[in-house]
């Protein structure tokens, strides 16, 4: 078996995921890279290559069961084992979003990509987890899903704009990344949430005021907390985000 550590991370051809897997990569990790699209994939590890990072692409659409299985079994068949998953891929399902005016068919699809793809994707890649000496699981959220920063006084929300679909939606992945570290008590899986900060990247038309490299920081530090670092939480730069 392979001793080097194997990471993958999902939507890692474009924005924090791409720079999640450089930050990773420039550990001396073999990295991932999980994408739906052909061209960006092959393009993302060519760029990572010429870098000198140790890339391999994953054809991976995380909406469909055929594909997650297939990407476990092209990670399994050429190492045999997965050490860490960065579950980064997610959209916003565009904007307004304002709950009296959603179409409910937005919510669905958000929810489709940013949770149950999620879910998908792990539970395909637990095996492969299993067979690590120190699994991590990092799931990229966003402070917008903070029940307790959006329910604060006007003047302390920061939390984005209203919307019904993505903001909820990272809510639920905190939630269910609780589940996860509930059921994975006492094994040696850490699984926690990260923020990334408002990064500029094409989900919100970079308006962002983080830099993508920044915003991967956050899932770089989980990725590589020690055997006895904190599981079932939520976190960004500057500690933990509540829930």
């Amino acid at each position: 078996m392979n001793e080097r550590t194997i990471a993958l991370v999902t939507g890692a051809n474009k924005g924090i995921g791409y720079e999640i897997a450089v930050g990773l990569g420039a550990l001396g990790w073999s990295v991932g890279v999980g994408a739906r699209d052909d061209q960006r994939r092959k393009a993302a590890v060519e760029r990572l290559r010429a870098a000198g990072i140790d890339a391999f692409g994953v054809p991976l659409d995380v909406t469909d069961d055929a594909s997650a299985t297939a990407a476990a079994r092209l990670i399994e068949d050429q190492d045999g084992r997965l050490d860490v998953l960065v579950n980064n891929a997610a959209i916003t399902g565009g904007m307004p979003q304002e709950p009296t005016r959603v179409d409910p068919a937005t919510i669905r699809t958000v929810v489709e990509t940013n949770v149950i793809g999620v879910v998908r994707v792990t539970n395909a890649m637990m095996p492969l987890l299993r067979r690590s000496a120190s699994p991590r699981i990092v799931n990229m959220s966003s402070s917008v899903g903070s029940l307790t920063r959006q329910s604060g006084p006007a003047a302390e929300q920061r939390t984005g704009p209203i919307a019904v679909a993505y903001a909820p939606s990272k809510t639920f992945l905190n939630a269910v990344t609780l589940q996860y570290a509930r059921e994975l008590s006492g094994t040696n899986i850490l699984i926690n949430a990260g923020c990334p900060g408002y990064v500029a990247t094409d989900l919100n038309g970079f308006r962002g005021v983080r830099s993508p490299e920044q915003g991967a920081a956050i899932a770089i530090k989980l990725a590589t907390l020690p055997d006895d670092g904190p599981t079932g939480e939520f976190f960004e730069d500057t500690g933990v985000v509540p829930w």
